[in-house]
């Protein structure tokens, strides 16, 4: 991490006539290994590093980036030619000094982890949901990853960050056969920031039991029933709402919730938090990729909107406060607003999944969902196709495939009867089991 080379890039984009400029330089190193009956099947070690310059003359935005370090003064004069072009707008700005948050995002233990150990892990995974069940014939990307990277944000405006982070990730899916010759999928991931929060053991089986859980699915007839979703699940519709709760996209009109702050948009049990600040978090850091300090916010309340995520750009535009929410998706790329770690907060003397289940006489509980990021992003209708177990009496009935559930996502956040306790995060979304009202279930 070289603090001195950015800070040399920003004071000659300065004497090069920009008036107000930015460096974000970005390195990481990384291993990925995937097995295949108990070999290697591929192995690539990755290392890069970047340098994103952004400048703004007169309102206008310039932007370069390079690969190559050597060349740095080459992308300070494309980004001072390129702010020749653009309208003026006078929401471009980059933010002002701020002291960056406390927040571990780096376990030295990842930067020491030799291939042999990924190839071990790796082994391990697929081994550990292979021997699940007799049933469970194959397994396909059974993979473990881990990275460290180190990032640099400098601007004009006094904003000097520099920091570390790592991940170590496992991912599987699983195939299931039994004897009639029905086959079924299921599949589980995990990412975490330190080594010793990865758990291999849980990921094979999760993903093993997710397929055999589904052996003999059976068309169902259409019906209206309550629904679970696990945590698994309820991450995968959290992720589809994550988007609206952009200020960027509720500038443009392209959010379930422009036009609905401080109104009632769930069941008063949902809060919902997005958070830089958790501790190992993957979406934390000590500052966003503007170099504003990490924060949390309380997005909805009880049921009731609280309030957006910005960046600075749209924070000037609504003339509030940047909530430490530019995110780059790439570090080629210019910082948009993104989330940090989004997440339903779980009712602390709530219930589990398996609680859930045994209150019910008669329910679903989905396991597997296909085309929820199909939603419209704006309205919020879907369909979507489910699989999962029939719930009667309290008990797991049987499983069934192929049915369709059809609604409005807002619609169905505001039928939620039960939050659970068991909050599980899938990258940067987490969420607890949860129970939604009575929903049509067609065939």
């Amino acid at each position: 991490m070289d603090l001195n080379l950015a800070e040399d890039i920003v004071k000659k984009a300065l004497s090069k006539g920009a008036d107000s400029a930015e460096a974000f330089v970005s390195s990481g190193k990384g291993i990925t290994v995937e097995v295949k009956d108990g070999e290697v099947d591929a192995l690539e070690a990755s290392l890069d590093a970047v340098i994103a310059v952004r400048v703004f003359r007169n309102g206008r935005l310039g932007f370069s980036f390079t690969t190559d370090i050597s060349v740095a003064d080459k992308v300070i004069d494309e980004a001072i030619e390129g702010s020749m072009w653009p309208a003026e707008d006078i929401y471009n700005v980059i933010p002002q000094m701020l002291a960056p948050s406390d927040v571990p995002v780096f376990d030295s233990a990842i930067a020491k982890i030799s291939e042999a150990e990924l190839i071990s892990q790796a082994i391990s995974l697929e081994k550990s949901s292979l021997s699940y069940d007799k049933n469970v014939k194959r397994v396909r990307k059974a993979g473990v990853s881990s990275g460290v990277s180190s990032t640099v944000i400098v601007n004009s405006n006094g904003v000097s960050i520099s920091y570390q982070s790592s991940y170590i990730s496992a991912q599987i899916v699983a195939f299931a056969e039994n004897e009639n010759g029905d086959s079924q999928v299921g599949s589980d991931f995990t990412v975490k920031r330190r080594a010793a929060d990865l758990q291999i053991t849980p990921v094979a089986v999760n993903a093993a039991k997710r397929a055999i859980e589904l052996l003999g699915s059976r068309r169902i007839t259409a019906m209206k029933l309550p629904i679970v979703l696990s945590p698994y699940i309820a991450v995968e519709f959290l992720e589809v709402l994550s988007a609206s709760f952009s200020a960027d996209a509720v500038q443009k009109q392209r959010s379930f919730f422009a036009g609905k702050l401080g109104k009632t948009v769930a069941s008063s049990l949902v809060n919902i938090i997005d958070d830089g600040l958790l501790p190992w978090g993957i979406g934390s850091s000590p500052a966003d990729d503007e170099g504003v300090p990490a924060q949390k916010k309380v997005l909805i309340s009880e049921g009731v909107l609280n309030g957006f995520i910005h960046n600075t750009y749209t924070a000037k535009k609504d003339n509030v406060a940047s909530t430490g929410n530019a995110v780059r998706s790439s570090s080629k790329g210019l910082p948009g607003v993104g989330i940090t770690n989004l997440y339903i907060n779980p009712e602390k003397d709530g219930n589990d999944k398996e609680a859930i289940v045994k209150s019910l006489s008669k329910g679903i509980l989905i396991t597997s969902v296909m085309g929820v990021h199909m939603a419209n992003p704006v309205s919020g209708d879907f369909s979507i196709g489910i699989s999962g177990l029939m719930i009667e009496a309290g008990q797991m009935a049987y499983p069934f495939k192929e049915a369709v559930i059809s609604g409005n996502i807002l619609d169905m956040f505001k039928m939620v009867e039960q939050v659970g306790s068991d909050l599980e995060f899938y990258g940067r979304i987490g969420s607890p089991s949860l129970l939604i009202g009575e929903m049509d279930i067609s065939a």
